[in-house]
């Protein structure tokens, strides 16, 4: 796959610490119970594995009124030295935007929606000069054109699909390398991709389809060991598996927990 800029690990990550009320937080099964104390000991094992790659993680303090605040990926997309700070699609969210706004006017020239648009980052998949935009029961089309334009900006093009299953377009599929798509079998219309140039993958494991590539080192949920199996026999790629069980309660993965910020002159997913 052609692209103009490089593929390279992220500049700067922003986290968001979880919410001692995490448990009420938006999702669709209720019927396992999160334990908030287990989920922030997982979260602080992703930050530290962040860290122990050599990337500079910046933490923005949890929101006990804002019970998803962890998932912060949902409330911006990065696209170059510009970003959008999303419209959730989910009402209760809307309350997170302000201090992802702060932690992030240092690195782009930001971009607000306003309503009635809505737009997830989870729904959002960069790969080379495009950005896959899932529409889905979080992000609507007009969402989707405010992003397009914005993204023109640092010379990306948008490619709308739609969410035919789960909750966003990363629930079923992400990228394992930049120009390696995993994804769920059967969950998504993957022509789209293909037809961009990516190797199309599918996994047996729903929470495989969200993996999270950091230049050489993809992290894999420890809930999918045949993903992991999978993909570490690729080449130049190094596995390693991370157990975030309880934000797989929340509907959550790996890539809904940081916003990556590219290097200058690069892409990151």
């Amino acid at each position: 796959m052609s692209d103009r800029l490089p593929f390279a690990a992220p500049l700067t990550v922003l986290v968001r610490d979880v919410a001692s009320n995490m448990d009420r937080c938006e999702r669709e099964n209720h019927s396992q119970e999160i334990d908030a104390a287990r989920a922030r000991t997982q979260h602080d094992a992703y930050v530290k594995t962040l860290n122990d790659l050599g990337l500079d993680v910046h933490r923005i303090p949890a929101d006990d009124t804002c019970p998803d605040c962890c998932f912060i990926e949902d409330t911006a997309v990065i696209t170059g030295k510009n970003a959008v700070v999303t419209r959730p699609g989910a009402a209760s969210r809307r309350h997170e935007i302000a201090a992802v706004r702060s932690g992030l006017n240092q690195w782009c020239t930001l971009h607000t929606m306003e309503a009635p648009l809505t737009l997830d980052g989870g729904d959002v998949l960069r790969a080379g000069n495009r950005l896959f935009v899932g529409t889905s029961s979080r992000t609507n089309p007009q969402g989707a054109e405010f992003l397009r334009k914005i993204a023109a900006l640092d010379g990306l093009d948008v490619v709308v699909v739609n969410v035919r299953g789960g909750l966003h377009l990363k629930s079923s599929c992400t990228l394992a390398g930049p120009d390696h798509l995993v994804h769920f079998a059967g969950s998504l219309d993957i022509t789209p991709f293909r037809d961009a140039g990516l190797r199309c993958t599918p996994v047996i494991e729903p929470f495989g389809a969200n993996v999270l590539v950091l230049g050489p080192v993809v992290l894999v949920s420890s809930r999918s060991p045949a993903t992991a199996d999978l993909l570490s026999r690729e080449k130049n790629i190094a596995v390693r598996l991370i157990d975030v069980s309880e934000f797989h309660k929340a509907d959550g993965a790996l890539t809904c927990l940081s916003i990556r910020i590219p290097r200058p002159g690069a892409w990151c997913t």
